[in-house]
């Protein structure tokens, strides 16, 4: 049975590599995934957080996903997306059921600030976009500045990485992390 991956995002503001590349490496890899807006309309992407990029087709709203059936939650930054995110109780709701059922979350660049948001930064060590280190220490999280950081700490696995430029590593991480289904 294929592996399932959520993906989380707004409609506006994602960074287009951080939802493309990884949608695009876990379905070639053979998982089965969904990508969920906040509002279940399409998410217009962009380049470097200012340059507009293509809009990209969702499968649901977020309203309508839970954990149960999933095996990965992914979170894609941009600076709102991951802004918007970090306060939508929906998105915040995700992550603590992914989190309490010790399913794995994978998040890149800006990505990281709705686990603040959702009080499980404390006791792991990740990494991320360096202008919100601060934000994931003063939340209690062991920051490294590394291509991707993968932590088991807490009963549930992080995968996290800092940017675009991370995202081969990004990827793979998440196909070798996320075990096979029965």
């Amino acid at each position: 049975m294929a592996r399932k991956a959520l993906i989380a995002v707004t409609d506006f503001g994602i960074e287009e590599p951080e939802l493309v590349s990884p949608r695009d490496s876990l379905r070639a890899a053979g998982f089965d995934v969904t990508v969920a807006s906040t509002t279940g309309e399409p998410a217009q992407t962009v380049t470097s957080d200012k340059d507009w990029a293509s809009v990209q087709d969702v499968d649901t709203a977020l309203s309508g996903v839970s954990a149960e059936g999933y095996d990965v939650l992914v979170i894609p930054g941009g600076t709102v997306n991951a802004d918007t995110l970090r306060i939508d109780d929906t998105a915040r709701g995700l992550v603590k059921e992914f989190t309490e059922a010790g399913k794995t979350v994978a998040t890149i660049c800006h990505g990281p600030w709705i686990l603040i948001d959702s009080g499980v930064v404390e006791g792991k060590t990740l990494t991320s976009y360096t202008s919100i280190r601060p934000d994931l220490e003063n939340a209690g999280g062991s920051w490294v500045d590394q291509s991707v950081k993968v932590c088991p700490a807490k009963g549930w696995t992080l995968i996290t990485s800092r940017n675009p430029g991370d995202l081969e590593d990004f990827n793979q991480a998440i196909i070798d992390e996320v075990p096979e289904r029965a």
